[in-house]
């Protein structure tokens, strides 16, 4: 009896600006053509509707989630294109109107939302590049750990700076999930220096499929990004890898597929079964 393939990921990698309403119009370009290759879901990068560091020019587009258009609009795309969707992070007013959130959101393939997470993990830096970056001197840090169900397996949620945190990634796996989402946008320097490794590491150590989308190139803003999404199994082999920049012209966005095989992560975990072997002891120093 035939095997059924694997479902298959599609990564939008994109060059986001200042202006949602091309963001949007890129997004609908990316989803139609992954629903057209197969794709049961799709994933975004962060701040994949809006990346501009200019906090006062940007406040005109950012309000509550309840008032905001973009979340319709994806909900309007999912369901049009037939397609599960994560829609990387946006920002967002939380709900007393204080402060910023990066959020996340899933998003079913007939438009309802499934999960939200905020960002918990602030890009506070000074790096040796010289690039300083204060996140939380305008977003609140999320709260709550969000793993939920897909056509693609359990999906624990993160964002960007979370990939440096192992114990998050391991309390979503005391919650159930086999494949997680690190939507970001790595600067370069770090990028070069730590992205591959770091989301191989998070992949090995938790027997999870990682689909990272993410932001490349220079934007609008100044700012320039890694590139490189990567979709990785539980074994750490990388099963997809766009490029550094995206490279097909006026379309604003790169996209690449990667099968999703349901029994990875279950093979990887039986072949070194990590819960079963951790151990927790105190040490006396």
């Amino acid at each position: 009896m035939e095997t059924a393939p694997a479902p298959l990921a599609a990564l939008v990698q994109m060059t986001s600006g200042t202006d949602p309403a091309v963001n949007l119009a890129t997004i609908d370009r990316a989803l139609a053509e992954a629903a057209a290759k197969g794709a049961t879901m799709a994933f975004l990068p962060e701040m994949s509707l809006l990346l501009d560091r200019d906090r006062p020019r940007s406040a005109m587009h950012i309000v509550r989630e309840a008032d905001s258009a973009w979340l319709p609009a994806l909900r309007q795309m999912a369901q049009r294109h037939g397609l599960w969707l994560h829609s990387g992070s946006m920002p967002l007013l939380s709900d007393d109107g204080a402060r910023r959130v990066n959020r996340s959101h899933v998003i079913a393939a007939d438009g309802s939302v499934r999960a939200r997470y905020d960002k918990i993990h602030m890009f506070d830096v000074t790096l040796p590049s010289g690039e300083k970056w204060t996140e939380s001197a305008a977003y609140a840090s999320g709260a709550a750990l969000e793993v939920v169900q897909t056509p693609l397996g359990r999906l624990g949620l993160s964002i960007c700076f979370d990939l440096r945190f192992p114990e998050l990634y391991r309390a979503l796996v005391d919650r159930g999930a086999d494949l997680i989402a690190v939507p970001a946008a790595f600067t370069v320097s770090t990028g070069e220096a730590h992205w591959h490794i770091l989301l191989r590491a998070r992949a090995i150590e938790t027997a999870c499929h990682v689909v990272a989308a993410a932001q490349s190139g220079t934007h609008a803003d100044g700012r320039a990004t890694y590139g490189h999404s990567l979709a990785i199994d539980p074994w750490g082999t990388v099963l997809a890898e766009a490029t550094a920049g995206n490279a097909d012209g006026d379309r604003g966005y790169d996209l690449i597929l990667a099968p999703i095989a349901a029994d990875a992560a279950a093979r990887a975990r039986q072949a070194i079964p990590l819960a079963r072997s951790r151990a927790v002891r105190s040490i006396e120093i």
